[in-house]
This record gives C-alpha cells, sequence and structure tokens, in this order.
C-alpha cells in the first residue's frame, strides 16, 4: 500500500481532512504534513482579531496523521482482503500539552510513534513540529479499530 493509497482510506474529507502529504510509514511509526489554510472557518471566531488554531484541531492533524495512518498500514492486509468491510475508526483518549500557537497558514509537520498496537487498540507518542522544527504540541493517543461488514 502506498503513502497515497493510505491517506484515500482515511475516513474524512474536506473540511475535515487534516492530511496534505504522508510522507513515511512503517510498522512502527508515522510522519506527514498539513497546511492550516488561512481560509479556514474556525479561523473567524478564534480567537477574536487574532486567529489561532484551536488545540482540538490540533490534536485531530495529530490523530490523523499519527494514529489513523498508521493504524490503516498496521491493517491493510485485513482492510484489502475484504472489500465489503468498511473500517471504524473511534479515539479512546487523548492526552496533549501545547507549547506554541499554529497561525493561519502555518504547515505542520506530525511524527508519530507507536507504543503498542493489540485487540485493536492503538496507542502512540505524538508531536507536532511547526516550519522551525520548534514542538506546538505532544502527547499520547490511543484509538480503535474494528471492520464491520457494509452489510446489514
Amino acid at each position: 500500500m502506498t503513502l497515497h493509497e493510505i491517506i484515500d482510506k482515511l475516513p474524512y474529507t474536506q473540511p475535515f481532512l487534516f492530511v496534505d502529504e504522508l510522507t513515511h510509514v512503517d510498522d512502527e511509526s508515522a510522519q506527514g504534513t498539513y497546511l492550516f489554510k488561512g481560509e479556514s472557518d474556525f479561523y473567524k471566531g478564534h480567537f477574536k482579531d487574532i486567529p489561532v488554531t484551536p488545540g482540538v484541531i490540533l490534536t485531530e492533524c495529530c490523530a490523523q496523521i499519527g494514529l489513523v495512518c498508521l493504524g490503516i498500514y498496521l491493517l491493510q492486509k485485513e482492510i484489502s482482503e475484504g472489500e465489503d468491510k468498511k473500517l471504524e475508526i473511534a479515539m479512546s483518549s487523548s492526552e496533549m500539552e501545547f507549547y506554541l500557537p499554529v497561525l493561519p497558514d502555518e504547515k505542520v509537520k506530525v511524527v508519530s510513534e507507536k507504543i503498542y498496537f493489540r485487540f485493536g487498540k492503538l496507542k502512540c507518542k505524538v508531536k507536532m513540529l511547526n516550519n522551525k522544527s520548534d514542538v506546538v504540541c505532544k502527547g499520547i493517543l490511543a484509538g480503535m479499530f474494528k471492520q464491520t461488514s457494509d452489510e446489514k
């Protein structure tokens, strides 16, 4: 599975897709980038006259690149075998610390390192870096992955 194919399997679309490029993925880690576009709706009200990317959006970007892309890669054999199967993903926990703001039109890099993956649960250490390689936020994210049949 190519890096582009992993992005295509993400269960998100615009305006809630926070992955522009997946630059690396293997059995232990994932890396990717995203440009926070200045015209995004959440900047209109967060904060008045000084737009800053909300922490929940930074967490979501880390989860999409560092948790979901890595999970799809780790599950690639099962996903490709059953075309009638649908992948369900749910975040089960997040513990993030925020250090620097991300401003409109700022590009970030997310780096993820697997802590464990077992029984459908993936737990990762993630960090987001700005274009100066300063840590914007970091933490631990966990999610559950389950395949279900489309038939009801």
